[in-house]
């Protein structure tokens, strides 16, 4: 099962603020739907509550330290372990890291991480939320499609794929 971790950043680093996102940014979110849908997606509780419901067209899986939490239509893991073990025994090909900060920081920090999808927003942010650095050397850039501000999107962005080396 490929772990990947799919996620849009500015050039700072930052993910987001006030538990939300930055920037609206169609393409990528078209791109986003298109690359998850189908597959088990894993977020953190806060991720979640910044959504307030599931993604539609995937199995959404909430990893809290909360015992109790439920959120109806969702699974609840207490650990990234836990919700990644689970979804190599519904034997997926693909599963899906959504952050947010925490969440992203332990993926790297453990290893448990093959596939990085990054969207590079091509300005900077203030923010609350940052994606942690990645070290040098343990990526390989495989694709990049770069693209330039319209109408619809109002940044400039590349979609890159990073592969672990």
């Amino acid at each position: 099962m490929i772990r990947s971790i799919i996620v849009a950043r500015a050039d700072n680093r930052v993910i987001g603020k006030d538990n939300g996102l930055i920037w609206h940014m169609p393409h990528d979110l078209r791109f986003f739907k298109e690359t998850t849908s189908g597959h088990y997606v894993i977020m953190g509780r806060k991720s979640y509550e910044s959504l307030n419901k599931p993604l539609p067209g995937r199995l959404n899986i909430i990893v809290t330290r909360n015992r109790g939490y439920f959120k109806e239509n969702c699974l609840v893991m207490n650990s990234l372990e836990a919700a990644l073990e689970l979804a190599a025994q519904q034997q997926q090909q693909e599963v899906f890291i959504l952050g947010g900060g925490e969440i992203y920081q332990q993926a790297l920090d453990k290893g448990l991480v093959d596939r990085i999808y990054l969207t590079e927003i091509k300005e900077s942010f203030e923010g609350d939320t940052y994606f942690p650095e990645l070290q040098p050397g343990q990526w390989t850039e495989t694709h990049r499609e770069e693209y330039t501000a319209d109408a619809q999107n109002p940044h400039d962005y590349a979609f890159v794929r990073l592969e672990r080396s």
